[in-house]
């Protein structure tokens, strides 16, 4: 009997909005879950399968660019989505319920003033599936396509009012899977179809999909399609990593699609007719440069975003940008030379997920010296000697664009490879690192926290790690932050168990900065503080966890604090009041009273964490059979596979 099975039948599917009440959502509509019906990244990989390919190279040959500003491409996108989130934003700000403010007229009288418009980012942290769920909670709360979420006390809306996402490890498989599936809703990606193993995480990602989805594949049979999907990358003549695996896997369950969808690239977003036109936000990805047989710290790091059109670094120990459809072509000194291939392909969409989280590659190693059967090991084996022991643990990429560019700066000038990890190996759980770059001019960023500082709680430890990188002249590049806290004071005060602003005061500070809503992952009605490695949850435990972050992000649909909708709303017209010279109203000065961090700090060690629920627990067998959350990976391997 595996670990975690499903085992309440009568709660299969949890309302997200409901506090309290345990019913059934709206009905899905299995024709929009249709496999050929729904619109997705493309798969438009010239192979027509995982490896890329060599292509005729256009009449303007790629070029690696200097990251002294924007792309051209996100240059011009960017007016067309600053427009269109002005109607959406004019009316989650109405019905945030500023007293006294008319939002409709403050709006439209800036709305062609791109300085002044309310420039709004959504952040997703890592922490595994816990990240993902507890992220697409507040993703879920933040989307007025979500059922109800427009009423009185919800806060439906701000998605479309904002203008980026970013996600890293976990929180970049939500976002991720969001936009490889056409920006789908996270109420659509929970619910599915009986055809779709999309967010169906009761098989782990080592056993592969139920015999039910949209393929039958034994245990066995997915091993080997992986194993025969990577190796057409090794034969075409690229260098592959564990990495290239755990893309693949991730992919049977982050992506509609047949095996994964092995042709769906991340650059293919930007050719999406909803994207292209602003309908939705930008998302990004978060990375880590790191040599092999190194470790990396927040001080030291390189970090790299992916977005949809390019691949690239705003450290001055990089700073430089490369055409992400064109990664994987021979760029050297910053052109692919007359002599030279040009390739596409390379950025395999869940390859750029497995990239961002590539600590869990831990767990394919593990699982091999673990006593499974032979038929999974025998492959297991075959795989690992293919790709070999020392780079396990990273994500190859080869050639490396950046190559002989930048010379006498770019710690990777002169490796023929630029190897990656996980966005969250240095300390900065949080992807803030693309959002706090001057030329983009955020305003505001909602963070979500889903780390596991402390008993799998948050306790800080991201925004410490980003506010200490921003002191060190070496890396930050311009970027300002506000000041963080220790996270002992974090703890201590409980700023890591509701939701804090930090920067309130934007005349007391470096230099330009977001004002940082900080939501943390906290007990509201389901202890979502699972195990980053549990890698099983039937479809009850998946829900209540998105619904414990929905009641995160709305502090219980208001009934925590009936004013936070308002408050939310007021931290988004925060720098723009600065900006415009606008006299704050009254209750936005309440509620930043209420939620900005005054500076205080008490830095003594606190007492051992155990939050207690906020509404009530909702009872589930799976957290009654749950065997502890810090388990080993070892233990998770097998128990969850093989029990």
């Amino acid at each position: 009997m595996k670990v975690l099975a499903p085992v309440i039948a009568s709660l299969a599917s949890v309302s997200l909005c409901a506090a309290n009440a345990v019913h059934l959502p709206r009905d899905a509509s299995p024709e929009t879950w249709a496999v050929d019906a729904i619109a997705r990244a493309l798969p438009n990989s010239p192979s027509g399968g995982y490896s890329p390919a060599v292509v005729q190279c256009p009449a303007n040959r790629p070029t690696i660019r200097n990251a002294d500003s924007l792309s051209p491409n996100e240059t011009a996108w960017l007016p067309i989505r600053r427009n269109v989130t002005v109607d959406p934003m004019i009316s989650w700000l109405t019905r945030m319920n500023i007293t006294d403010f008319d939002a409709a007229s403050y709006i439209n009288g800036i709305r062609n003033n791109a300085t002044a418009l309310p420039n709004i980012a959504i952040a997703a942290s890592g922490g595994g599936w816990r990240a993902l769920m507890n992220g697409a909670g507040f993703l879920a709360a933040a989307d007025n396509r979500t059922s109800n979420s427009t009423n009185r006390g919800q806060i439906g809306g701000l998605l479309q009012a904002s203008t980026y996402v970013a996600g890293l490890s976990g929180g970049g498989w939500l976002v991720g899977s969001i936009y490889t599936n056409n920006f789908s809703s996270v109420e659509d990606l929970r619910d599915g179809s009986k055809d779709s193993n999309v967010w169906k995480f009761g098989n782990s990602i080592l056993e592969g999909p139920n015999g039910d989805g949209i393929q039958l594949l034994s245990t066995a049979d997915y091993w080997s399609t992986l194993h025969d999907e990577v190796g057409s990358k090794a034969d075409a003549g690229y260098n592959t990593s564990i990495t290239d695996y755990w893309g693949r896997a991730l992919s049977f369950q982050l992506v509609n699609a047949t095996d994964g969808g092995p042709a769906y690239t991340f650059s293919s977003i930007a050719q999406q007719d909803m994207f292209t036109s602003g309908s939705i936000p930008m998302p990004f990805l978060v990375s880590d440069g790191r040599a092999p047989y190194t470790e990396i710290v927040s001080l030291n790091s390189t970090l790299f975003e992916f977005n949809p059109w390019e691949l690239g670094s705003w450290d001055p120990t990089t700073y430089a940008f490369a055409p992400l459809q064109y990664v994987g072509s021979n760029f050297s000194a910053g052109v692919v030379p007359s002599d030279g291939d040009c390739v596409e392909g390379f950025d395999q969409a869940g390859f750029v997920m497995g990239t961002s989280s590539t600590l869990f590659n831990q767990v394919l190693v593990v699982l091999n010296s673990s006593s499974v059967p032979s038929i999974v090991s025998n492959v297991l084996e075959t795989i690992l000697s293919d790709i070999g022991f020392d780079n396990n643990d990273i994500a190859q990429y080869q050639p490396n664009p950046f190559y002989h560019f930048n010379n006498a700066t770019n710690r990777n000038a002169n490796s023929t490879e630029l190897t990656l990890v996980d966005g969250g190996e240095d300390g900065q759980n949080i992807p803030l690192y693309p959002l706090i770059q001057p030329n983009r001019n955020v305003d505001v960023i909602f963070a979500i926290d889903s780390s596991a500082d402390i008993n799998n709680w948050p306790n800080g430890t991201s925004l410490v790690a980003t506010y200490e990188r921003s002191l060190n002249n070496t890396v930050e590049n311009g970027t300002a932050f506000p000041s963080i806290p220790d996270q002992n004071t974090f703890v201590n005060l409980g700023l890591n168990n509701h939701p804090t602003f930090f920067g309130c005061n934007a005349s007391n500070m470096t230099g330009p900065s977001p004002l940082i809503v900080y939501v943390p992952n906290s007990p509201y009605v389901y202890p979502s503080n699972v195990s980053t490695y549990q890698l099983t949850y039937n479809d009850t435990e998946r829900n209540l966890i998105i619904r414990n972050g929905y009641e995160v992000a709305t502090q219980a649909n208001g009934t925590i604090d009936a004013q936070w909708p308002t408050c939310m709303a007021c931290a988004v017209l925060s720098r723009s009041f600065t900006k415009t010279g606008t006299t704050v109203p009254t209750v936005c000065q309440q509620c930043f009273d209420r939620y900005c961090w005054n500076g205080t700090v008490d830095s003594t060690d606190p007492a051992n964490y155990l939050p207690s629920f906020k509404v009530g627990e909702i009872k589930s067998a799976a957290s009654s059979v749950r065997v502890g959350t810090m388990v080993s990976v070892a233990a998770v391997m097998v128990a969850m596979l093989f029990m």
